[in-house]
């Protein structure tokens, strides 16, 4: 059987992206299928573990590869074929902090005792760099963003009936919809949710109630994961995008204060409605939270700064799970009541602590400023971009990004995978956006694009014109 599942990897990686290079070429609603495929298969990973190591506690147990791959290649060929009208820009913005980032992860493995576990954690970063470098380059027009914005609602309604299937009819406490964890579902549909909610907001053409229904499904996902810290920041996230919302003064919100102050009236009636419902669940999560819980998290905390204090590069990628446990010294101080089993502890929570003690503080600085780098980005992204309808999408990240950062803090499920392709998908498109401020489309570009096929006409609409 595991013979099989290569065989079918494989044909469809040899025949389907040619195959769907092809029609992508020829028809324009492949191209578009196979972009939304580019995006949903980040939510519901359909992929193969090769060398699996399930049992291991670690943030990679294996070297993975799936659909989202065959759709990423698809859309490398799409954009490779039309770089003589869009160009090829080979380090988009922000891809050298990447670059240095994981260089110095890559380096980490000098202290790592399983290598094989730094190589699957390796493996997955290279994929996230080309995930990113090819989403950059695919997204040059407003029409890719609406495709893009099409695939969120399509992604958001699918989440939605996973979540509802597990809370009413298989009857889970703590729903997770099609993710490894409740917590990487919260990360993951926060991001959709503000970005439906920035496009009710601020984009006057949208459908108002359908990106507002859009938004509802989000926060029930939220609030069905029961997650205290991710209700938390979905809060804040969305209050972010409301007030900016708010605040904003350029052509296209002349338009839309009515909208907005129906909003403002009914969110607050529905909220609390929601609210009232789920409070016996609310309170009982809160109310029954172990203590234990806190003292570990406070436990694998000190680990992880030991690590990094005592190893310049840390003890190796994705070699935490392997080292906190006995005969090593790192996990020497947490109580037998807290984590009976000396071979089996748990990793620590917050992904930037995981980051330090697994490649060292200076790997950790350079995430951070690469963090910076694209919060910043999309800030004058946001400021730049004044009266065009696309500047709802740096609204929406400005709150949505604040979120990740935050939670990210607090829990490690940025490194899940689902997570990661999410947030490399939302750097590519601030990097995109900001290409675009700067770059208008051209008359020679234009007379360029006629030697593309056909359906690629239809994209040369430039995002914006704004020029720096």
């Amino acid at each position: 059987m595991s013979e099989l599942k290569y065989v079918i990897f494989f044909t469809v990686l040899l025949i389907g992206v040619p195959v769907g290079y092809f029609l992508a070429l020829r028809y324009k609603w492949i191209e578009n299928l196979v972009f939304f495929l580019f995006v949903f298969f980040t939510c519901e990973m359909v992929d193969i573990n090769f060398i699996s190591m399930e049992t291991y506690r670690g943030t990679s147990k294996g070297f993975e590869f799936g659909m989202v791959d065959i759709a990423m290649y698809i859309i490398l060929l799409l954009a490779v074929k039309r770089s003589p009208v869009y160009g090829v820009r080979w380090f988009p913005p922000g891809s050298i902090l990447y670059i240095i980032y994981l260089l110095i992860s890559v380096s980490s493995i000098v202290h790592a005792d399983v290598y094989i576990y730094s190589a699957f954690e390796i493996t997955k970063m290279l994929r996230m760099l080309l995930y990113f470098w090819i989403a950059f380059q695919y997204i040059q027009t407003s029409e890719h963003i609406e495709m893009f914005m099409s695939s969120v609602g399509i992604v958001i309604f699918y989440i939605f009936t996973s979540v509802v299937k597990q809370k009413y009819l298989l009857g889970m406490f703590q729903t997770m919809g099609p993710f490894p964890h409740q917590n990487s579902l919260t990360l993951y549909i926060s991001i959709l949710g503000s970005l439906a909610l920035a496009k009710v907001l601020n984009d006057r053409s949208a459908n108002a109630p359908l990106w507002f229904l859009l938004f509802g499904m989000s926060a029930f996902c939220v609030l069905s994961t029961l997650s205290r810290a991710g209700l938390a920041l979905f809060a804040l996230n969305s209050i972010i995008v409301f007030c900016v919302s708010m605040f904003l003064n350029d052509r296209e919100q002349k338009f839309l204060r009515r909208r907005k102050w129906i909003i403002v009236i009914i969110m607050p009636l529905v909220g609390s409605a929601a609210l009232y419902k789920a409070s016996d669940s609310i309170i009982e999560r809160f109310s029954t939270a172990p203590e234990e819980s806190g003292l570990t998290r406070i436990y694998l905390a000190q680990a992880a700064v030991k690590m990094a204090n005592e190893n310049i590069l840390g003890v190796g990628l994705n070699n935490f799970g392997h080292k906190i446990n006995d005969p090593y010294p790192y996990g020497a101080h947490i109580p037998k009541e807290i984590s009976p089993d000396s071979t089996r502890r748990g990793l620590v929570e917050t992904a930037y602590l995981m980051i330090a003690a697994e490649a060292g503080w200076l790997a950790l600085g350079a995430f951070l400023l690469m963090l910076l780098y694209f919060y910043f980005v999309n800030l004058v992204n946001l400021i730049r971009m004044k009266d065009h309808p696309a500047r709802y999408i740096a609204v929406a990240l400005l709150g949505a990004l604040t979120q990740v950062y935050l939670q990210t803090s607090l829990e490690w499920v940025i490194k899940q995978t689902n997570n990661y392709y999410q947030l490399m998908f939302v750097f590519a498109l601030i990097a995109a956006m900001k290409r675009m401020r700067q770059t208008p489309m051209t008359p020679k570009n234009n007379a360029k694009a006629e030697t593309i096929s056909a359906p690629t006409i239809q994209t040369m609409r430039p995002l914006c014109v704004t020029t720096i």
